[in-house]
């Protein structure tokens, strides 16, 4: 019974039927073959299983049986499976078939079991090719040498009259035309009972000579009951015409089996051979190619609950039943992989995919490079900036002890043009690819440095301002202020603040390179320092922003300060370009991602060192060279004097 119930599932496998109908015989055979059958059936799917009532006796069907077949074969018209396994015996198979005709049952791929793949009498009952293409599990054909001069030939039963005894060695007077009716039923079965019957007689005799204890004399007589007999035949083993004659676990002998298909085309070879079983690798080995469907160009019959979905989507189960299931496309950036139908797996960050794909494809991960020419500019810039920078530096060192050094804020002023000299050689930071590294820079070094420029800038306006306007009405405070070096310490407490926002905003905003896909082309990726850049550099920002509005602030107020000590205009005008170059960074940021973003974030930075190296250090240079007449002790002290005068 395995053997078949697994040539049966290779069968269903080949043609790729998934979604069939059971039926089975109310009886021992039905429901031994049924359980097997349902035991291996993982990857297939049972649209409808019914029974069929078995008769008392082959010539009559009481009318509640016939209703019942009835209901089966209306059953399997409504269902919508086209294959039906029949798992039966031939005696309640010849109704249930008549009453398929009758219904006028279709275009269905009916699979026999051994039982009744070969039966003559279901091959012959009237009209019933229409219910489609029948198929059967049936024993090999296997010829036995001689055992044909021992059969009835039909001529030999036509020439002699039915009661000659002569070549009949049956006590009957229907003996020669009922070995020729068995003959040709037999022969339209073809070779496959003979051997059976014949192998069972030599079963029987080994399992008697080991009983009896047999040897070349003789055997020991005594009486065999049926019980002792059985388990003697379990354990035969001989050979039988070249074929090994043996038992397995439970009982079973390896029998050859071979599909057959049902010819009405054919009445000489009914039952035709297209697959041979392999019991020993259980694989099948089709024969014939061309099998005949009862289908439109002869294709083969699609028996599935749902059909394949196509590429790029997955199975979405639509009952507990794995074989119906609704296709359901992939989204974007999701993939099909073939060990799992039903879920669609995300691709890796640096991989992309377009709705419905079976492969996700690396993307184009796009940053400031080296080659190109906005990083060039960029570059061009921070070098001209930074050699600026370096030629005040020393221009300062030389002019030290001058007034026009010290009123830009003596030794002040030269931590402040060392920090931009280290923001200028921080700005090759922004272009490459982005490192933690480099993140960390972008996060820190510039922020830090201008923090430090825009908080003497700060301190050295509110200094002027005390010394023309504050010394005068709060002489107390404005001598702790000078007294205490205020300025220093208003510029550490304000680093001090700074450090405090950086770190915390390193902790909140950890600066790691991260991939940011275009929502309008996900194949392209573009490398950022941080997910959260936008509230990082706001972060960052917000003390720088206090300090340049106070900047406006003092600026203002000492408008009308003595020309030598003005710094409203130069302020202003840093203070004017730190202010534009925040805005348009957060314009864009506001609407753009990735590389524009870290061009306008590096072209803000440049923009704002410039403006203080070249707006407020710039014009200190143009008075130290191409004035030097206004840079001098006398020259100050008459401006303070003549301010002076004007006040009273």
């Amino acid at each position: 019974m395995e053997q078949q119930i697994r040539a049966m599932l290779l069968l269903l496998q080949e043609f790729r039927w998934n979604w069939i109908n059971i039926l089975y015989s109310d009886d021992d055979y039905g429901r031994q073959n049924l359980k097997l059958l349902r035991a291996n059936t993982t990857k297939i799917c049972v649209a409808l299983q019914d029974v069929i009532p078995v008769p008392q006796s082959s010539q009559q069907l009481s009318l509640e049986l016939h209703g019942k077949i009835k209901s089966v074969v209306s059953n399997i018209i409504h269902s919508t499976a086209k294959v039906v396994i029949i798992l039966s015996l031939e005696l309640t198979l010849q109704f249930f078939f008549q009453e398929a005709v009758r219904q006028n049952v279709t275009d269905l791929v009916w699979i026999a079991t051994e039982a009744w793949a070969t039966e003559p009498t279901l091959y012959n009952i009237t009209d019933l090719w229409r219910v489609g293409t029948i198929l059967g599990v049936a024993v090999k054909e296997f010829s036995i040498p001689g055992f044909d001069d021992f059969r009835v030939s039909p001529a030999e039963g036509a020439n002699k009259q039915a009661s000659d005894q002569t070549t009949c060695n049956q006590a009957c007077d229907q003996c020669l035309r009922a070995a020729r009716d068995a003959d040709h039923s037999m022969r339209v079965q073809g070779e496959r009972i003979d051997f059976n019957v014949y192998s069972s007689v030599y079963i029987v005799a080994h399992a008697l000579h080991r009983l009896l204890g047999c040897n070349t004399t003789g055997c020991h007589k005594r009486m065999v009951y049926p019980w002792q007999l059985v388990p003697e035949m379990k354990r035969v083993n001989f050979s039988l015409l070249n074929k090994r004659i043996s038992f397995r676990e439970r009982g079973n002998t390896p029998n050859s089996f071979e599909i057959i298909q049902w010819n009405w085309d054919q009445p000489n070879n009914p039952f035709q051979k297209i697959a041979s079983y392999s019991t020993k690798n259980q694989t099948l080995l089709f024969t014939i190619q061309n099998i005949s469907w009862h289908t439109p160009n002869n294709t083969v019959p699609i028996s599935v609950c749902s059909q394949q979905c196509e590429y790029g989507q997955r199975r979405k189960p639509l009952n507990v039943r794995s074989c119906c299931f609704e296709c359901i496309d992939c989204e974007k950036g999701t993939f099909l992989n073939n060990n799992d139908l039903y879920n669609c797996q995300p691709c890796p960050a640096d991989q992309w995919s377009s709705a419905r794909s079976q492969k996700c494809y690396p993307r184009l991960v796009k940053y400031l490079e080296w080659q190109e020419g906005t990083a060039v500019v960029l570059l061009l810039f921070s070098v001209l900036g930074l050699v600026a920078t370096v030629v005040i530096s020393v221009i300062f060192a030389i002019h030290s002890h001058t007034p026009v050094v010290k009123s830009a804020g003596g030794r002040m002023c030269f931590l402040m043009l060392v920090s931009l000299i280290i923001g200028f050689i921080n700005v090759p930071m922004y272009i490459g690819i982005p490192t933690e590294f480099k993140c960390m820079c972008r996060q820190i070094v510039y922020s830090f440095c201008f923090t430090v420029c825009i908080s003497c800038i700060t301190v050295r306006s509110f200094q002027i301002i005390s010394i023309f306007k504050m010394a005068a009405r709060l002489p107390k405070a404005y001598s702790y202020w000078m007294k205490y070096n205020g300025q220093y310490i208003f510029i550490t407490v304000i680093l001090a603040l700074k450090v405090t926002i950086i770190v915390t905003n390193v902790i909140i905003h950890p600066p790691t390179p991260v991939l940011l896909v275009l929502e309008d082309n996900p194949s392209i990726a573009e490398l950022q320092c941080n997910k959260s850049y936008k509230l990082a550099l706001l972060m960052n920002n917000s003390l720088d922003t206090f300090l340049s509005i106070l900047c406006f602030y003092f600026s203002y107020i000492g408008k009308e300060l003595p020309k030598n000590y003005n710094e409203a205009k130069y302020i202003t005008l840093c203070m004017t370009c730190y202010a534009v170059s925040e805005i348009a960074i957060f314009l864009v940021m506001s609407v753009y991602r990735g590389v524009l973003v870290t061009i306008c974030d590096a072209l803000g930075v440049v923009i704002n060192l410039l403006g203080v190296s070249m707006g407020y250090f710039g014009p200190k240079c143009y008075l130290i060279f191409f004035h030097p007449e206004r840079n001098t002790a006398a020259y100050f002290q008459s401006v303070i004097q003549s301010y002076t005068m004007r006040q009273d």
